[in-house]
This record gives C-alpha cells, sequence and structure tokens, in this order.
C-alpha cells in the first residue's frame, strides 16, 4: 500500500483560483477541504473534479468569523484527521474608485477578508499541525502582483497584499519550530471570473485603459501544488506567476 493521501484546505474554493487549485488537488489524490461562502458552488465543484468518494469535503465557512473558522478546522481533523496544507486563498476586492472616496465600510471588508481572515486562518492551522503526528505542515498564502506594485485606484487590496507578505513571513519564522513551512505565490492576470476585465482594458498608471496579457489559471494551480509537494525541509518562500506580457516589470 502507498502512503495515506495527504488533506489540505483551500479557501475561496468555490470559484477562480481556489477552485481551480481545489480541482488540481483532488485530481492529484489529496483528500481536500474547500471552504466558502455558498455550500452549492463548493459541491459543484467536488463533483467536476473527483472521481474518489470521500476525498473532498465542502465546508461553507466565513474566514472574517472565529468560530466559523474554528469549525473549518475542526471539520477538517474529524474528517481526515490532520493537515498537511493550508491554501490561504479567500480574498476580496474594493471599487476601482479615488482613495478619498472610498467608504469606511469598504475598506473595512477588504482588511477583514484578506488580511484578518488569512491570520485567523493561520492560527487555527498552527494549532492543528503542531501537535498532529507526524508533526507540521504547509501554509500557502495568496499574495498578488499588488504585494509589490499597486494598480490605480487600489489602496485597500494593494494595503492588505503588501501585509499578506509580512504575514506570510512572520508565518514562515514562527513555525519553524512546529516544522511548519510558510510561503507565498504572487499572482498576475490568471483568466478568473474575477479578473476577465483585464483582456477587455484596464486603468495604467499612465491614465490610459490598456487591455493586459492574460494566462491561464491551470497554471498558477500547477504551482500551488508543486509548492505543496515539497517535503518540509524545502520551502518556496516567494513565487511569482504571471502572463509573460503583463506590464509588471518596467515602467508602465
Amino acid at each position: 500500500m502507498g502512503e495515506p493521501a495527504k488533506t489540505a484546505i483551500i479557501t475561496g474554493a468555490s470559484a477562480g483560483i481556489g477552485k481551480a487549485v481545489a480541482q488540481k488537488f483532488l485530481r492529484a489524490g489529496w483528500n481536500v477541504v474547500l471552504a466558502g461562502r455558498r455550500a452549492e458552488l463548493l459541491d459543484a465543484a467536488i463533483a467536476q473534479a473527483s472521481d474518489a468518494p470521500g476525498r473532498g469535503l465542502a465546508v461553507p465557512a466565513d474566514v472574517t468569523d472565529p468560530a466559523s473558522v474554528r469549525n473549518l478546522f475542526a471539520r477538517t481533523r474529524e474528517a481526515f484527521g490532520r493537515l498537511d496544507a493550508l491554501f490561504n486563498n479567500a480574498g476580496v476586492n474594493a471599487p476601482g474608485i479615488p482613495l478619498e472616496e472610498l467608504t469606511f465600510e469598504q475598506w473595512k471588508a477588504v482588511v477583514d477578508t484578506n488580511l484578518t481572515g488569512m491570520f485567523l486562518c493561520t492560527q487555527q492551522a498552527f494549532l492543528l499541525m503542531k501537535d498532529q503526528s507526524p508533526r507540521g505542515g504547509r501554509i500557502i498564502n495568496n499574495g498578488s502582483i499588488s504585494a509589490h506594485a499597486p494598480r490605480p485606484n487600489s489602496a485597500p487590496y494593494t494595503s492588505t497584499k503588501h501585509a499578506v507578505t509580512g504575514l506570510t513571513k512572520s508565518t514562515s519564522l514562527d513555525g519553524r519550530k512546529y516544522d511548519i513551512a510558510c510561503g507565498q505565490i504572487d499572482i498576475g492576470n490568471a483568466v478568473t471570473e474575477m479578473a476577465s476585465r483585464m483582456a477587455k482594458g484596464v486603468p495604467q498608471a499612465n491614465g490610459t485603459i490598456a487591455p493586459e496579457a492574460m494566462m491561464d489559471v491551470g497554471h498558477v494551480a500547477d504551482a500551488v501544488l508543486h509548492m505543496a509537494s515539497l517535503p518540509l525541509d524545502v520551502n518556496v518562500q516567494f513565487m511569482t506567476v504571471m502572463a509573460t506580457k503583463m506590464p509588471f516589470v518596467g515602467r508602465g
């Protein structure tokens, strides 16, 4: 008999990058807990990808709610006994309006999901991973090209993604003693429902509107699976995967 299947939690798994990554992990033989707000979309994602009953588990969850996050990790432990990888992927954006016109509620919604939600999931992953046997696991945070450089009118999103980099570094350092590895993937212009507008034209730093190069989201899923499949004494600390011709490197 081979080794038992590893277990992963994917947040924001009902659509886009999260869904693509969850389905990639299922097809690679992992047990996968899909977390998101809409149970029917999570169930559909599992049905589309898994030919092994019982390896996919849909858990409706709100990463901004500590009780909901605790339930997510408790359900994972009950179902599969351990956690080998967490992909902190859940994220939202604010409207692309001038900074001075953003409401407090719009700012707070992005911070609560993109930063506080990621911290809450990381904290629960630590509690589970440090006490399981074998000990340890891996946490992969979804940063963004915005973790390096902003788009116009993106203060809440860019601020949180810069903060994610700090959380990644702190998690990597604080996890060492528990054999918990942490890395970050910064993704640029993958074709998803959220990013489809990029191909039609988006604001540039010089004030123009221009279409941008896109890449298949499957390449992102491949990269996350690669990071998660490494032995725990090896870590991809930061990876940037992007459409080669997107206007990121250089002056735009």
